[in-house]
């Protein structure tokens, strides 16, 4: 495993002074760690920040000036690199209102590289000879004072960073797919963290979708109880109970014990800590009017015969445009483009182009092609 120097910012003025020092680069490296896997509510516990030369990790849990590290991290004129840095990104915006112009992310430039292994241990193993040790990717980050094998890990998420940047952008530009990935960045630095707790909780639950409106009443009750409990504890609501077992009950509407001990996916122990609870809630979902029920929102319904043959016709068409450029096919063309592309089902290239979401390269590298396409299935 490398080692790196670093020096921790704990304090307000330490915080001005690396402003100051990064107001001159135009391109610096930039991680965070959070603790989401440990509370209630995330936030974000540790920003890692890497030049070529140098690595600071800023404690935002000890520092008051949150306009300067806004500030210092949202300076339109320089370039960040993150690894993976959609969470990244959404987590400092809803933390502290940085919003990047420029990115370059290294997870997307090795995939539009042709990597296999893209995580960032594979990679600056790779090309850098680095191990990094990933035994903390899931430490409470919110722990302070914060532990030095914990500060060393960090540090090394950021400090190679850029030197693997420049390797995949030197091989993006061999490829001719740099643009592509510059496109895709453009687009990932204007991503921000939904709210979940909007609407209906059974909203972010998969596969409540397939329930009746009577067990989709149950399933709110459910995720309401664990969303109390989860606060009241503050910890994580996976820690509480799982969908999956909001989703059994929810589905078999138990109500005693012991029919609930008949659904053999619950642990006893959630039973025991929790039963009584379940029960309360089924019996909460039965005393909804049919007017007061909730029901499953259907943006889109399903695909007609006729646009289900042209998606399987388009998937055809893309293993072997994946086939001669080279490109995995859900980077290429995903799955919701074809089928957007299947539902004009159009050989005009100014409608290809206002499919919402398609990208300016894509219509470059495939957009004639999959247009003759068109035209040759519709003769």
């Amino acid at each position: 495993m490398g080692s790196v120097k670093y020096a921790i910012l704990e304090e307000d003025q330490q915080l001005h002074a690396l402003a100051d020092e990064l107001r001159a680069e135009t391109c610096i490296a930039v991680d965070v760690e959070a603790d989401s896997l440990h509370h209630y509510r995330e936030k974000v516990c540790l920003i890692q920040i890497s030049t070529l030369e140098k690595t600071w990790l800023v404690d935002p849990l000890a520092l008051t000036d949150v306009g300067t590290l806004c500030s210092m991290l949202s300076l339109r004129s320089r370039e960040t690199v993150l690894h993976g840095g959609d969470y990244d990104i959404r987590s400092l915006n809803r933390d502290f209102g940085v919003r990047f112009d420029k990115v370059f992310d290294t997870m997307l430039a090795a995939q539009f590289s042709g990597e296999t292994e893209i995580g960032l241990a594979s990679l600056l193993q790779r090309y850098c000879k680095v191990t990094l040790d990933k035994r903390f990717q899931k430490a409470d980050w919110s722990l302070r004072p914060l532990p030095e094998a914990m500060a060393d890990y960090a540090a090394l998420d950021t400090a190679h960073l850029l030197f693997l940047a420049d390797i995949l952008k030197e091989r993006l530009r061999g490829l001719g797919r740099l643009g592509w990935v510059e496109e895709e960045c453009l687009l990932l630095a204007q991503n921000r963290m939904a709210d979940k707790r909007t609407g209906p909780l059974f909203l972010t639950c998969k596969g409540a979708g397939k329930l009746q409106r009577r067990n989709l009443a149950v399933l709110e009750e459910l995720l309401v109880i664990r969303e109390e409990i989860a606060q009241s504890l503050d910890r994580p609501t996976f820690k509480v109970f799982s969908t999956d077992i909001a989703l059994a009950v929810a589905t078999a509407m138990p109500t005693t014990l012991t029919t609930l001990g008949d659904i053999s996916s619950i642990p006893r122990g959630i039973i025991s800590r929790y039963g009584r609870t379940f029960l309360q809630a089924v019996e909460r979902g039965h005393a909804y009017g049919l007017s007061e029920l909730p029901c499953y929102p259907r943006t889109r319904g399903e695909a007609n015969p006729g646009v289900k043959r042209k998606i399987a016709l388009l998937k055809e068409w893309r293993t072997e445009v994946e086939k001669n450029i080279g490109l995995a096919g859900g980077l290429l063309a995903p799955n919701w483009l074809l089928e957007r592309i299947a539902e004009q089902w159009s050989d005009s290239f100014e409608r290809l182009q206002t499919i919402t979401g398609i990208r300016a390269w894509q219509c470059e590298v495939w957009g004639r092609d999959v247009l003759a396409f068109i035209a040759k299935e519709r003769t």
